[in-house]
């Protein structure tokens, strides 16, 4: 039998090639970075006890929810309506103006994966606060015209808001690939909410909670190393398109702007 004899030095240099060559991890799911930000983060425990019977903070989100209703047909009205749709790419579209380039998500995959990442854990937060708290919806306590269907939104509860936690959640994740633009994008994230007031679907207060709520899930997605991947990937496709993209500002997000500098309560 034929022997080959390596010499020494290569055999060494071989060994030395092997051991520094990087070792490939297997990449982590987007569902196992949701479902360990959910089990970290016990909103049921973070948040403010939603406001009971009779309380001042409970009578507030009556008066907000009765004054609110003159809205009906208003421009701030329709906006609302737009609102109601949170689907990642109709979610991203509507951070087109603050971000001031159109947001496609057919055009941009990297920043729709992590916007849809960000989406999810914060809709999985929403869970066990609105089972601990049990809190109505504002148009079962008090009679008013809502902007959407009420017939699914009956049998579901109201705080934290999912649309405001996902709004906020989403808003700041595209505030850390674009710092130039952070007052327009979350003054966007507070109008998402916002339009939940004006729909009538949702308290006040629940709102407010869910904006907390949206903080604190980026907060913890943050510890995840998939999710800092999923950031620095999509910030790279971001930053690209931005350079090389058409600007997204012109009338109509001037009058978006206007519309909702001024809190509608």
């Amino acid at each position: 039998m034929n022997k080959v004899l390596i010499p020494a030095g290569c055999l060494l240099a071989l060994l030395l090639t092997a051991g520094c060559a990087p070792t490939r991890t297997a990449a982590v799911p987007p569902e196992s970075t949701v479902a360990t930000a959910t089990a970290e983060l016990q909103t049921a425990v973070l948040l403010p006890a939603a406001p009971r019977a009779g309380s001042p903070r409970y009578e507030a989100d009556r008066g907000v929810f009765r004054a609110t209703r003159a809205l009906e047909g208003s421009p701030r009205w329709l906006l609302a309506q737009q609102d109601v749709d949170y689907a990642t790419p109709k979610l991203m579209a509507d951070f087109s103006c603050a971000m001031g380039v159109p947001l496609d998500a057919g055009r941009l995959p990297k920043l729709a994966a992590l916007v849809d990442l960000a989406s999810k854990a914060a809709d999985a937060s929403t869970s066990p606060a609105k089972k601990a708290n049990q809190r109505q919806r504002p148009f079962l306590i008090d009679n008013g015209a809502t902007c959407q269907s009420t017939l699914q939104l009956s049998h579901s509860f109201d705080y934290p808001s999912g649309h405001a936690t996902r709004g906020w959640a989403v808003g700041l994740v595209l505030t850390e690939l674009a710092p130039d633009r952070a007052t327009d994008l979350l003054l966007r994230s507070r109008a998402f909410g916002d339009s939940r007031v004006v729909c009538g679907v949702h308290n006040l207060s629940a709102i407010e909670a869910g904006a907390m709520n949206g903080a604190a899930v980026v907060a913890v997605l943050h510890a995840s190393p998939s999710f800092q991947a999923s950031l620095a990937d999509a910030r790279s496709e971001l930053d690209a398109y931005r350079k090389a993209g058409p600007a997204g500002a012109g009338p109509q997000c001037a009058a978006e702007k206007a519309l909702i500098e001024t809190t509608p309560y």
